[in-house]
């Protein structure tokens, strides 16, 4: 997995988190905005739009709702001017007074710049926060390439969510099929299979150019479409490139070339598209539970095994269920001495007892409790590792969430953590019993 990627999935990840805790938040009255501004909008315009809303806010008759409206717009307001253009990806921002589950009213103030363009014009004033746009964001997050070949010519194109974009097209003039008869018949036969042959190699390269950036394919699947079977003889020869072939996800028959073919190999592989992310995660998923059943040793699950493997700059690739919710501690004791806790959502609500129990002192913390989700987000690249997020919605994703505790990783190397487990509980009986040996 290419760095962009790792990058990628992470932005997408904390999206996901942020929608999840905007969905349920709720306000007091109509006091929650919701704003978007799609790339090459004006700040101004968005500005001017909300200083007239100011105008019409003023004549709400509620008092109490009146000012809780004009709060959050004059909160919008505010956290534009932090901007003097939109962002080349867009803007979203959400401004408003929330309850909190304690029932206490709470300000908040979300801004960024989304991972990818978001083709949305979005204002709303409403008792929750609006994220159906920020749902389709991650909805479309695979970039597909399509390769559409005939007998006229082909065309190269990516298709992302609903943006599809036509990277390069040419047109080819091939010898057609002729009834002379004689000795010509055969030679006429050889020039038309080697124009054809190199027809087939020169959209073999340009698919290099157009797919493979930095000695890795740039799309997570690719499409073969055509009219003729130009598009199997691609697929089978060894001209397409080793890091290509194992991207094609389908191969279909379309009746035209060109962009009209290009909109109806989209029709005809929507279906693979929707599960390359679902038969990717699988993947990854079977080929962890591959190493366990083969007794590789290349494999760690739970938090502690997973833990002591990282540390040891063991793990290739980092497994993480995208919903695990433990919470990470750094304590200090009175010696001085650091230690590092997760505490699952049912041990939260009895912190202290948990903390002493699995200490045996009392601790105090050193800096705000975390949760481990995030603090691996941000610092898995100091383990020489690849992040790779799972959901629970394949049988596998349910078998490795419910059954493995949700985090586990693939192993550079077979790592005995019985071992490694009898040394962490006495170092010095350890030392002892191989000195004897």
């Amino acid at each position: 997995m290419s760095q962009m990627d790792a990058d990628t999935n992470i932005k997408i990840w904390k999206v996901k988190k942020l929608v999840k805790s905007l969905d349920n938040a709720r306000g007091a009255g109509t006091s929650m905005i919701s704003l978007i501004l799609p790339p090459r909008s004006q700040i101004s315009q968005a500005s001017n739009m909300l200083t007239q809303e100011y105008g019409t806010a003023s004549n709400i008759k509620s008092r109490v709702n009146r000012l809780s409206v004009l709060a959050a717009i004059t909160s919008t307001q505010q956290r534009l001017k932090l901007y003097n253009r939109v962002p080349d990806n867009g803007l979203v921002m959400y401004c408003g007074t929330i309850l909190t589950d304690e029932g206490k009213e709470k300000k908040v103030n979300f801004s960024f710049e989304p991972f990818r363009p978001i083709n949305t014009s979005l204002y709303l004033c409403d008792n929750k926060f609006h994220t159906e746009a920020l749902s389709e964001l991650l909805e479309a997050d695979s970039k597909f390439g399509f390769i559409i070949m005939d007998g006229n010519g082909s065309l190269f194109g990516t298709v992302m969510g609903n943006t599809r974009t036509i990277l390069h097209k040419f047109s080819v003039d091939l010898p057609k099929k002729h009834g002379r008869g004689g000795q010509s018949a055969l030679r006429f036969a050889r020039l038309r299979e080697e124009a054809r042959h190199n027809y087939v190699r020169k959209v073999a390269e340009m698919a290099n150019q157009q797919f493979i950036t930095d000695n890795k394919c740039n799309v997570s699947g690719l499409v073969l479409a055509g009219s003729a079977d130009f598009k199997t003889e691609l697929s089978q020869s060894d001209i397409l490139d080793y890091r290509l072939q194992p991207k094609v996800i389908q191969i279909v028959d379309v009746s035209y070339g060109g962009e009209n073919g290009f909109n109806q190999a989209i029709e005809l592989a929507a279906d693979s598209l929707a599960n390359v992310k679902f038969v990717q995660e699988k993947k990854l998923i079977q080929h962890y539970f591959d190493e366990i059943s083969q007794e590789t040793g290349k494999y760690c699950f739970g938090l502690d095994d997973t833990f002591r493997a990282l540390e040891m700059g063991a793990v290739e690739t980092l497994i993480v269920w995208e919903n695990l919710e433990q919470t990470r501690y750094e304590l200090r004791n009175a010696e001085g001495s650091e230690i590092v806790l997760m505490l699952t959502k049912e041990q939260e609500q009895d912190r202290s007892h948990f903390i002493n129990k699995a200490t045996g002192t009392e601790m105090e913390t050193i800096s705000e409790p975390q949760p481990l989700l995030e603090w691996i987000a941000e610092n898995y690249k100091q383990f020489g590792t690849n992040l790779e997020f799972v959901t629970d919605k394949s049988q596998e994703g349910m078998q490795f969430c419910k059954g493995f505790g949700g985090i586990g990783g693939l192993l550079r190397y077979k790592v005995a953590f019985e071992e490694l487990a009898m040394y962490d509980e006495d170092e010095d009986e350890f030392l002892s019993d191989s000195d004897d040996e």
